[in-house]
């Protein structure tokens, strides 16, 4: 019988092929996670074109059982920050971005964000599933769910 673990991940084959991974893991962890800083700082900036430029096109996302395709960038709404603003909403901040699957060109990070007024108070806290990937040289996210 099969190991289902040794199946789904077998053991690399070298202790130095070992370390090479995990250091490409730590690597593409690191660089998918300054992704998402730069899309929150875009964001925080209400700048739409820079959080499109942290995005892969096509760009997904989930929320329940709906899909949101974009095939380009441009896709927010013109009124998507002042409908933010008008709710009080004046900067978002990340309280966890934990990778929960990593390789060398793909993250799925479990990201905990906070939306806060202009005093620091919570409106309201998010727990997404975000996927970053690396294509054309560059990491993007991929995927939201919401």
């Amino acid at each position: 019988m099969t190991d289902l673990h040794a199946f789904v991940a077998p053991p690399p084959s070298s202790k130095p092929e070992a370390q090479a991974q995990a250091q490409a893991q730590a690597e593409a962890i690191d660089a998918a996670s300054a992704c998402l800083d730069r899309f929150t700082a875009a964001f925080n900036a209400s700048d739409a074109a820079g959080m499109d430029a942290e995005l892969h096109f096509p760009h997904l996302m989930l929320s329940g059982a709906q899909r949101l395709d974009w095939a380009s960038p441009g896709q927010h709404p013109a009124d998507f920050f002042d409908q933010l603003k008008a709710a009080g909403w004046a900067r978002t901040q990340y309280e966890k971005k934990e990778p929960v699957l990593a390789g060398s060109d793909k993250v799925h990070f479990v990201v905990t964000y906070t939306r806060r007024d202009a005093a620091g108070a919570v409106l309201s806290t998010h727990v997404n599933l975000w996927i970053v990937v690396r294509a054309g040289g560059r990491w993007g996210i991929a995927l939201r769910s919401y």
